[in-house]
């Protein structure tokens, strides 16, 4: 599976860059996500608990940040397993300052399912990851928005 896409972003690209690796915020916006510790610079340990079609369970869950380029791009690594299966997922983030008070992020992804949670159907796998990567970023955009106006 693989997607794509962009939003706009009412702040900076430097509040957008910081913002976007805060883990109280990546916790708030990760679908499902019931714990975020970092275990090192740019890795962090997850759990998450999500269900498709049929198949719901837990998953423990390495994510890491690669590749960074501050404020403009860095590479996500997420690599997970529970008893429904398991994912290996590789996005790239890139920021582009708009203005000093815009930014346009785009990101591209490409992810890999196996065990139960593969047997559900590849179309219907599709939407779901489309469906957590969207809710991901319009909660990112919102708790941007909600410290810009903050600070």
């Amino acid at each position: 599976m693989n997607g794509k896409g962009y939003l706009t972003l009412d702040a900076g690209i430097e509040r957008s860059w910081e913002v976007l690796l805060d883990p109280d915020v990546l916790q708030r916006c990760i679908m499902g996500c019931e714990k975020l510790d970092q275990i090192d610079d740019n890795k962090y340990e997850a759990e998450l608990s999500m269900g498709i079609a049929a198949v719901k369970g837990k998953y423990s869950s390495i994510i890491e940040l690669t590749d960074m380029e501050k404020p403009s791009h860095y590479k996500l690594i997420v690599k997970g397993e529970g008893g429904p299966g398991n994912v290996e997922a590789v996005g790239n983030i890139d920021l582009i300052a708009v203005d000093e008070t815009t930014t346009t992020l785009n990101y591209t992804y490409e992810a890999e399912v196996g065990g139960k949670v593969a047997m559900v159907g590849q179309r219907m796998l599709g939407g779901v990851a489309k469906l957590i990567i969207q809710d991901f970023f319009k909660k990112f955009k919102k708790e941007l928005t909600r410290i810009e106006q903050n600070t």
